[in-house]
């Protein structure tokens, strides 16, 4: 079976469905709801069996490249990227199909946000690799 990241981004996509403010902006009663749904969806995929791995991130970031032969890692906390870079978490799924993938981040972007109305984000479904890339 194929296995899904299905990635959550810090305000990223093709554009916003509506405004909505960063999360340290939301009521306590909704960030507690919108957490509490992020763990119904991690449950409901353990329960199904195509459950991987579900992770939350920080927006804190550092950069880091390899500095060349004996030489330190190049470490800076710029250049800072568009807020559609910042990768806020993530589910890894092991599923049948694509579209099984599909229907789960359609399904995790219904979280809610404020006031309980769903946040209708962007989910970012990318495939892992499981062989090299072919030249279709």
């Amino acid at each position: 079976m194929p296995k899904y990241l299905l990635l959550k981004h810090y305000r990223g996509g093709p554009e916003h469905h509506r405004p909505v403010p960063p999360m340290d902006q939301w009521a306590p009663e909704d960030v507690e709801a919108h957490m509490t749904f992020l763990r119904h969806v991690g449950e409901m995929l353990e329960e199904s069996g195509e459950y991987v791995d579900a992770q939350a991130l920080t927006p804190a970031q550092t950069w880091v490249r390899y500095g060349g032969p004996g030489a330190a890692p190049v470490v800076t906390d710029g250049p800072h990227p568009e807020t559609s870079d910042l990768v806020a978490g993530w589910y890894m799924v092991d599923v049948a199909s694509y579209e099984r993938a599909v229907e789960i981040a359609a399904y995790v972007s219904s979280e809610p946000g404020p006031g309980g109305t769903p946040l209708h984000e962007w989910i970012d479904v990318r495939e892992v690799m499981s062989g090299m890339p072919t030249e279709d």
